[in-house]
């Protein structure tokens, strides 16, 4: 097969036009045990990470964002909090079941306004440019099929001097480290995966996916490769995950 039209699928090498809907199936299934399973891996510590993007987003009162990928909305909600009742911010997610989810969610927890709801794909967002002040996504550009077509498009739709977000899992520094999680990640991960969602193979593909993503300076230099400026990262948990900040010229 033409390497231009495969991509990978954790281990697998599949024909490129198949990772969304492969993408889909897996995140439809496991919508309602999502949050669950980011807990049950990240000990909880996913929500520190996620606070620490929401600091980083520089939103102010009024201020509007974007969250791609965005699925149960932990990332909007705490935007939300910054940019108050005069802001806006988008959970724009292309698997309807995520989206339907985290409103759930929104509203359970009294989220009523400024949050908006959109179905779309993170490589053709479905906003003008130079629409928000800042573009955020977690655990979610690993999904997509090309990464480049993302973050161009975040950085198209946010105003200049806003800022572009990722936070990912990421590659651990220490040897020994990412020796005992690769244990961790592909035994234990799994069998978490198949007793709390039923559904084994997206929590194989999960770690799977992790360690055929960029390391974090490949990924710094791919964000400044798309044009995005004074691009910088912060590792987690000796680089579990990683942070990484970018600001649009």
């Amino acid at each position: 097969m033409d390497k231009k039209s495969t991509t990978h699928f954790g281990n697998q090498i599949i024909p490129a036009e198949e990772k969304k809907q492969r993408v889909q199936e897996i995140f439809s299934s496991v919508a309602d045990k999502y949050d669950l399973m980011n807990d049950l891996m990240s000990l909880g510590t996913h929500r520190l990470w996620k606070r620490f993007v929401a600091e980083k987003t520089n939103l102010r009162e009024g201020d509007s964002a974007i969250d791609v990928c965005g699925g149960t909305a932990d990332i909007a909600m705490l935007m939300v909090k910054r940019v108050g009742e005069k802001g806006k911010i988008v959970v724009y997610d292309i698997n309807k079941e995520m989206l339907e989810f985290g409103r759930e969610k929104c509203i359970d927890k009294g989220f009523l306004k400024n949050i908006q709801y959109v179905q779309g794909d993170a490589e053709e967002i479905a906003f003008a440019n130079n629409t928000f002040h800042c573009a955020t996504v977690g655990f979610g550009i690993r999904n997509v099929t090309y990464l480049e077509k993302a973050f161009k498009e975040m950085m198209r739709v946010v105003k200049p001097g806003g800022r572009v977000i990722c936070l990912e899992f990421s590659h651990p520094t220490s040897n020994v480290f990412s020796k005992l999680y690769d244990l961790y990640s592909f035994k234990v991960m799994p069998e978490i995966g198949e007793v709390v969602t039923g559904n084994r193979e997206a929590y194989t593909y999960l770690p799977e996916s992790i360690r055929k993503f960029p390391t974090q300076e490949e990924l710094k230099k791919l964000m400044e490769g798309v044009g995005l400026f004074k691009v910088k990262y912060y590792n987690f948990f000796n680089g579990i995950a990683a942070v990484h900040i970018g600001t649009k010229v």
